[in-house]
């Protein structure tokens, strides 16, 4: 049954990310918040989804920070990852990650959030941390695995229209 869970999960995730077919530009790509994207992933370190993966199958230990708010971490997440929502990290990091010379990985959905809570978080101290510059969309494209918050066993797939 965990299987079936696990199954539904990553086509749940798919679903939702890829849910308009052809790729739609967000809104926010076309006011300054674009420019501000930019600007952090131009001044933090970007990695790829296979540098993390690589770095999770050298060290299983590796901290993994997902940006994302709780209820889109709670549908998929990349195994072992911590949420500490954009909103909250400068607050939040803290109490999760004391030692600010630790090496953390940073992703959202698509790379933007983990741009910038990376900057964040290099400006606050902590200067190992990188974003994982493709989110975990690519993640999932990509067959890596991802858990699952969600506790009830059943779960409805909707499909998606076109």
């Amino acid at each position: 049954m965990k299987r079936v869970l696990a199954a539904a999960m990553v086509a749940l995730f798919l679903a939702a990310a890829l849910a308009h077919g052809e790729p739609v530009q967000p809104k926010w790509m076309t006011t300054p918040t674009k420019e501000l994207v930019d600007k952090a992933r131009a001044v933090t370190k970007q990695v790829t989804i296979q540098d993390l993966k690589a770095a999770m199958e050298a060290q299983p230990d590796t901290v993994i920070i997902d940006v994302r708010e709780p209820n889109e971490y709670e549908v998929a997440h990349i195994p072992g990852s911590i949420n500490i929502p954009r909103g909250l990290i400068e607050f939040s990091v803290w109490s999760v990650l004391s030692d600010p010379s630790q090496k953390i990985w940073v992703y959202c959905k698509t790379g933007a959030r983990a741009a910038l809570a990376t900057k964040l978080l290099n400006e606050l101290g902590y200067k190992h941390a990188v974003a994982i510059d493709t989110g975990g969309v690519a993640w999932v494209l990509a067959g890596y695995p991802v858990q699952t918050s969600i506790t009830d066993e059943e779960v409805v797939l909707i499909p998606v229209r076109k």
